[in-house]
């Protein structure tokens, strides 16, 4: 399940706005600017983290994420699956610059088994420059660049089949 999920996650084809036409409660999930594990937890009783990767990659490694990032030569990348209720939920994909990891931002190398949303949303220096929806088979994802304090990092998550998104569809 976990190589699966990661390689749907890398396959998401992007929605240009003009394709964005989506059912307002698809947008909702979508489109959500707070913590999406915060969310998560308003749908089940305990929210829990798989780590499947973590470790630096080379610039060599990214896709088109590469024109979404600085110029770094490393990435720190970090790949999970989050559970709601020891159900898949989502897969997560996050890649930092290294130039991004100095000051408090290096605890993004150091967060094991927490949600990465629990420490960005604890942030007051915590912006977003966009989100971007997408779709690979019948599944939805979305990603984010976010900035700590100015600083760059990628956020892509595909909602797994299990993902309240789509109870809230039907």
């Amino acid at each position: 399940m976990s190589q699966d999920a990661l390689s749907l996650l890398r396959a998401l084809n992007w929605l240009s706005p003009s394709q964005a036409t989506l059912a307002p409660p698809l947008l909702d999930w979508l489109m959500e600017e707070d913590s999406m594990t915060r969310r998560f937890e308003q749908h089940c009783q305990r929210v829990t983290v798989q780590p499947l990767r973590e470790g630096f990659i080379d610039a060599s490694e990214l896709d088109d994420e590469k024109g979404l990032l600085p110029d770094d030569q490393r990435f720190w990348l970090r790949e999970v699956l989050l559970f709601g209720d020891d159900q898949p939920w989502l897969a997560g994909r996050t890649l930092v610059p290294e130039s991004t990891l100095n000051g408090p931002e290096a605890m993004l190398q150091q967060l094991g088994t927490r949600p990465l949303g629990r420490y960005l949303f604890s942030s007051s220096t915590l912006t977003r420059d966009f989100i971007e929806p997408g779709q690979v088979e019948r599944l939805w994802g979305r990603r984010s660049r976010l900035r700590l304090s100015g600083k760059p990092l990628l956020l892509t998550e595909l909602f797994l089949p299990a993902s309240p998104l789509y109870r809230d569809l039907v």
